[in-house]
């Protein structure tokens, strides 16, 4: 059983990404005291990776792919298991769909129109 205690108000995004950093002031991140783990200087462990798929429904859940490094390695023409996917998570943070926001155990992923609507519609509640 994970730990969610450990995931709780944090976001998990890339500093250098507009888009992450967009919705990080639209949810007023920082108003909100958000733990804030910026997966390029400081990547996700293996726990942290093996919890947040726990939590998502699975590896893939988490896979950014229209990330370039997918693109260039061809991965949507491979049969790609669960490790394979974990494996991609803990070998580049580029690999992960972002951000990542882990609300009150509420967990949304990804920067669509919806998930983040329903991100900030729980953080506003």
């Amino acid at each position: 059983m994970p730990n969610i205690q450990t995931l709780r108000n944090r976001i998990y995004y890339l500093s250098t990404c507009d888009t992450c950093r967009r919705i990080l002031k639209e949810l007023s991140a920082h108003e909100h005291g958000f733990d804030l783990q910026d997966i390029k200087a400081n990547p996700l462990s293996a726990r942290q990776v093996d919890e947040l798929a726990a939590r998502a429904g699975g590896y893939e859940k988490l896979i950014n792919k229209r990330a370039t490094l997918y693109k260039e390695q061809k991965l949507a023409e491979k049969a790609m298991s669960e490790a394979d996917w974990r494996n991609l998570l803990l070998q580049h943070y580029t690999f992960l769909k972002r951000p990542v926001i882990d609300y009150k155990g509420q967990l949304f992923v990804g920067n669509d129109q919806q998930t983040v609507a329903a991100a900030k519609k729980a953080i506003d509640e």
